[in-house]
């Protein structure tokens, strides 16, 4: 399984962080069922402040390609992503168009590598 870390910010609003974080505690079963289609195993979200972490577990077939094809091919992802738009804000260095900045491993330990 591949693993993938990713960053983006929310808007730095208290009201909206929290609406943010509701809305993840209850997300819409058509959305998990397109991350279960796109080949996401793993999805997990971490904040601190307005920063979030997002790492994935993927399986051998998945790409950001397919998942961002089979999104805009969704009318309820694309539902999910303009609401979610109302919240997030794109990391400073981020690409115009990228709200989710995938992240670069700088550091890992494992016992194994003793």
């Amino acid at each position: 399984m591949r693993q993938f870390c990713l960053a983006c910010d929310l808007k730095d609003d208290e009201k909206k962080i929290q609406a943010y974080d509701e809305y993840h505690r209850n997300v819409w079963p058509e959305i998990k069922h397109s991350l279960q289609e796109a080949g996401v195993q793993v999805m997990e979200i971490y904040r601190t402040g307005n920063r979030l972490f997002m790492i994935i577990q993927v399986g051998a077939d998945f790409s950001f390609e397919k998942k961002a094809a089979m999104d805009s091919a969704n009318p309820i992802v694309q539902k999910w992503e303009a609401l979610m738009s109302k919240f997030q804000q794109k990391i400073p260095w981020a690409q115009e168009d990228v709200k989710w900045v995938l992240m670069e491993r700088v550091f890992k330990y494992d016992v194994v590598d003793k």
